[in-house]
């Protein structure tokens, strides 16, 4: 077993950061800048955030923002180090990280 560090960014379809998407900009990040392990992008059917404003695809929202949810794994050296760049451009609060164990 091997130590690792996972991490799970909470944002929304169509969130900016500087004009541009931010889950693209997160993605090219960890995958070209980064190269950690192990990135996979899942988007939500509906959600709601601390402000309990409810995000959802159905016919009566003119505009949908659906959640979405970018989670990783590396080494913890590789997320420690990964971390506060994307904390620069994500709101407060929606990340989360924890130790786990990666079998063989």
């Amino acid at each position: 077993m091997k130590s690792v560090t996972m991490a799970r960014i909470y944002i929304k379809e169509g969130d900016k950061v500087q004009g541009h998407n931010l889950m693209q900009e997160i993605f090219h990040l960890l995958h070209s800048d980064q190269k950690v392990h192990g990135v996979t992008v899942f988007r939500g059917i509906a959600g709601f955030g601390s402000h309990g404003e409810v995000h959802a695809d159905d016919l009566l929202r003119l505009t949908v923002h659906l959640p979405l949810v970018i989670e990783f794994y590396d080494d913890p050296e590789v997320v420690a180090a990964v971390l506060p760049r994307i904390q620069q451009m994500v709101p407060g609060g929606h990340i989360v990280s924890w130790s786990a164990q990666c079998g063989a």
